[in-house]
């Protein structure tokens, strides 16, 4: 029994791991979408995105990893789970779209 609750303690943190990397990589693109609008050079901006958020992520990945091909789906799920949230959350009618009460105006 106590080496099944150490594999699931194990594989929890490769998930975690996993949405972590999923949320500096689809939170990246988010902000860098958000900030290419106004951007001079908007295209520089999104290739050098792209490369750190993916340089990131495979090196994320293959340290999670470990040479073991298990903890990389678990990792992967984690990511893909995070980016599902994230779409959620940050998407077309999302709360991040949705315009700010103002406090202290006049009724």
């Amino acid at each position: 029994m106590g080496e099944w609750v150490n594999g699931m303690v194990e594989y929890s943190w490769v998930l975690a791991a996993g949405m972590l990397t999923g949320a500096f990589y689809f939170g990246g693109l988010w902000w860098t979408v958000r900030r290419a609008v106004g951007s001079r050079r908007p295209g520089l901006l999104m290739l050098a995105s792209y490369w750190v958020r993916t340089a990131a992520a495979l090196a994320l990945f293959y340290a999670v990893m470990r040479g073991d091909w298990l903890r990389l789906v678990v990792c992967l799920a984690g990511f893909l789970v995070m980016r599902q949230a994230l779409t959620w959350v940050l998407g077309p009618g999302g709360m991040a779209m949705q315009p700010r009460e103002v406090k202290g105006g006049s009724s």
